[in-house]
């Protein structure tokens, strides 16, 4: 057991010995040397050679103190791979007879040492052979050496035998256990799951069945036990019998019920804890104020939290990388990446170290929001504030721009990853690919998943779905069933029908209802069972496109397979009867519903409603939903969108704007969906003044005007004739960060055409850039009647950019 590293003492040194070498400064010195890492077990052996000899020998206290630091030594390639073992085989040297001139006499507190630092090291294995050769030694164990091995046998998952050293064997060995005793048993209890066989022995000795009164520290051991093994109620019922036995909680004890409370989100509990805990005199501490943020952070109470990081700074506790980490992620999650980088540069500028943490929780908040130029700030600062950027962080990056399908900013992130010597894993091939997929740029994807597999890293379920998701959208089945099967060779499960589901409805929903057919076709011919979902999706696609018969089959095939039709499957038929203008199909098919045991929800009325509106049945859709409310059906402003939309179109504006009126002194919350509808019908009925007014309370009621809200008041400030104004509120729609379509653009400038207002039109048609904003054919086809040679302002061509001037040489 202790012939590790084993030599002789003869075999290792041939110099004569030094007349004035000191075994105490030579000890002392090598001990240094350890702890510095810079002494190699050639060197150790060489001053044990040298020790044996001497004739004076060394005391207990050098050679405890060198075999200490030996066992507790970093493991290193250059000097002691194995401090614990190397220490055994010094030992073994000097428990030899020969040795027995050249040392002191070993003591208890010489084992006691050796076997607490093999358990320190986590080499219990070798203090538990230690223990045993003690106990052949014949020196009497104490407290302290008994308490080192129970420290061992719990090292080595060797609990029950742990807990009959402590009730059995430790009195027998003439020892007392002690608090610290207990504690050490308790801890290996809980960790090892048996939190219950803690608390019995707890309660044993608070019983009066042990020979000491526990601590705090043994209460909050088995309270800790508990909560990690869910059995919260248990945890909270020892906190109180804790007190009620006259131990008092400390700052640990009470970080964990805090913790545990915050966990589970019980905030106003937590809360009264952490009062509680003040009031008895103990002093929250930072894991005390981390838990608290944690807890607000995560129940999305932002207010709270930073309340909390203000309340811990103003106690003269400074924040840790953990606490701004916590406090930053829940910023960034909810989009609000400008405050959590305050609070970044805020601690950097008080020289607190943040960690690289900090670096991706605020990488990846600037990536989701969009804030590009911020987050390559951030990340080109990492270097030389000492971070290097890993695998983790370059992939947070080309994230980012694949996201939004900026893949040539994506790919130079990606090159130089690569030249920076920082390989790509599997997630990263996984983010670029399913990139490629989403913009249909499969080759691009191929290449990729052929260099990933040439690199050595194995794809996964998320890169092959990326890669059959983009075929099957492509329609290029021959690849997906490649693909299908070599997942399966590869022990890879194969997609499921919620994966073909979500595939088919995405095709449906573009109106390739065929390709949506193959892939369903495809499910079938590998054995995979459509369920309702399956055949929802595929009638809702044939509905779309106006194909109602073959929606009418799918239905058929659906009931034939064994499969109930379900309230979303009818309101896909009845929705497309309604886009294809069968309204009355769709109320035959409404009025069967109740017969065939299926109850109309509320997304079902807001199809009928929407198909009566549109059909001009006003008195129907009004009837259809006094019927709604009457049945206590769920009333969603999607709705009352439908409904406000819908009068309005069938030029019922003042009905809307009352009913409008009437909801907000009822409290609905509206959308911009309503707001928007709301300013187009005052428009409409010439109430600008209303319109006006509504527009500008739109941020006022904490919702953010977009691009048809724009839309709209510029187009009807253009049916006025206002065009001034129309230049005031499309430069605010620019600043507001909203893009204006292409159609508002060309809408624009035919309007100022045919009102004379070249010059104006003018600057508009600078803006189109034939990418993203194009000239319509009705946009195209003024220009020419108007500036060609019997055009009507052919004179006043030179006031159109310069692209435009050449319609002057059409007649």
């Amino acid at each position: 057991m202790f012939h590790l590293l084993h030599r002789s003492s003869s075999s290792t040194s041939t110099s004569p010995p030094s007349r004035s070498w000191s075994p105490h400064a030579a000890f002392a010195a090598a001990t240094e040397r350890v702890r510095a890492g810079t002494l190699s077990p050639e060197d150790a052996h060489h001053l044990f050679d040298e020790l044996l000899r001497q004739a004076t020998p060394v005391t207990g206290r050098s050679l405890n103190g060198f075999l200490s630091a030996l066992a507790r030594a970093p493991a290193s390639a250059a000097c002691i791979r194995d401090g614990p073992a190397l220490a055994v085989a010094l030992f073994n040297r000097v428990c030899r007879e020969e040795a027995s001139q050249q040392v002191a006499p070993l003591t208890v507190h010489t084992y006691g040492i050796l076997m607490g630092c093999f358990c320190g090291a986590r080499r219990p294995d070798l203090g538990l052979a230690l223990f045993g050769r003690f106990l052949r030694t014949g020196l009497k164990t104490n407290e302290i050496i008994a308490t080192t091995f129970l420290k061992c046998l719990c090292s080595a998952k060797r609990t029950d035998e742990a807990v009959n050293l402590l009730l059995h064997r430790m009195p027998e060995l003439g020892c007392v256990p002690n608090a610290i005793s207990y504690s050490i048993v308790l801890k290996s209890l809980c960790e090892n799951s048996m939190s219950q066989r803690a608390l019995d022995l707890l309660q044993t000795v608070a019983e009066g069945g042990g020979a000491c009164s526990l601590n705090v520290v043994a209460y909050s051991t088995v309270i800790h036990g508990f909560f990690k093994e869910g059995k919260t109620g248990k945890a909270c019922n020892l906190f109180h019998e804790m007190i009620h036995q006259g131990v008092d909680p400390d700052v640990v004890t009470y970080n964990l019920i805090i913790d545990a409370l915050c966990k589970a989100r019980a905030m106003d509990k937590a809360e009264l804890v952490l009062q509680q805990m003040v009031d008895k005199g103990v002093q929250p501490n930072t894991v005390t104020y981390n838990c608290m943020i944690h807890g607000y952070s995560t129940s999305g109470q932002l207010k709270e939290a930073a309340k909390m990081f203000r309340k811990m700074t103003s106690h003269g506790l400074v924040p840790n990388a953990v606490t701004c980490n916590l406090l930053m992620t829940s910023l960034c999650k909810h989009g609000r990446s400008k405050e959590a980088a305050e609070i970044f540069y805020s601690m950097t500028a008080k020289g607190h170290k943040l960690d690289a943490v900090s670096y991706r929780i605020l990488l990846h908040g600037y990536a989701t929001e969009g804030c590009f130029a911020d987050m390559i700030d951030l990340f080109n600062s990492m270097e030389s504030n000492g971070f290097v950027a890993d695998c983790h962080v370059f992939t947070i990056l080309i994230d980012a721009y694949a996201k939004r399908g900026m893949m040539d900013e994506a790919m130079l992130i990606f090159t130089e990853m690569r030249e920076k010597g920082v390989s790509p894993n599997v997630v990263t091939y996984s983010t670029v690919i399913a990139a490629f997929c989403r913009l249909r740029r499969l080759a691009n994807a191929m290449d990729k998943f052929n260099e990933m597999t040439d690199m050595g890293v194995q794809p996964d379920t998320t890169v092959y779905h990326s890669l059959i998701q983009g075929f099957c959208m492509h329609g290029d089945l021959v690849k997906v069933k490649e693909f299908v099967s070599e997942m399966m060779n590869k022990g890879i499960p194969r997609p499921d029908i919620a994966f073909f589901n979500s595939v088919i409805n995405s095709l449906c929903k573009e109106g390739r209802v065929m390709n949506a057919q193959g892939i369903f076709d495809l499910v079938i011919g590998m054995g995979e069972r459509p369920n309702v979902i399956t055949f929802s999706s595929l009638i809702d696609g044939y509905g779309l496109v106006g194909q109602m018969g073959e929606a009418l089959g799918v239905l058929d095939a659906m009931v034939s397979a064994g499969i109930e039709p379900n309230v979303v499957t009818y309101s896909s038929i009845l929705d497309g009867y309604c886009r294809n203008g069968r309204i009355n199909d769709a109320l035959i098919l409404f009025r069967e519903m109740p017969r065939k045991r299926i109850k109309p929800n509320t997304v079902t009325y807001g199809i009928m409603l929407d198909g009566l509106f549109r059909a001009g049945r006003t008195v129907a859709a009004r009837e259809m939903f006094h019927e709604m409310t009457e049945r206590g059906i769920p009333v969603s402003i999607s709705i009352y969108n439908i409904i406000l939309g819908g009068l309005c179109r069938n030029n019922c504006a003042d009905e809307a704007i009352t009913l409008f009126q009437k909801l907000g002194a009822m409290n609905v919350k509206f959308d911009i969906i309503t707001l928007n509808t709301m300013i187009n019908a005052m428009f409409k009925v010439r109430r600008r003044e209303e319109a006006n007014d509504l527009f500008a309370a739109v941020s006022a009621s904490g919702l953010v005007p977009n691009a048809s809200t724009y839309g709209i008041v510029i187009k009807n400030i253009l049916k006025e004739g206002s065009v001034e104004e129309v230049d005031n509120m499309f430069s605010s729609m620019e600043k507001s960060g909203c893009a204006p379509s292409s159609r508002l653009i060309n809408y624009i400038i035919r309007m100022l055409l045919e009102k004379g207002e070249i010059a104006r039109a003018g600057n508009y048609l600078s803006k189109v850039d034939g990418k993203i904003i194009s000239l319509e054919a009705s946009t195209t086809s003024l220009l020419l009647s108007l500036f060609s040679r019997e055009g009507k302002y052919r004179e006043n061509i030179e006031l159109l950019p310069a692209k435009y001037q050449f319609f002057n040489g059409f007649g």
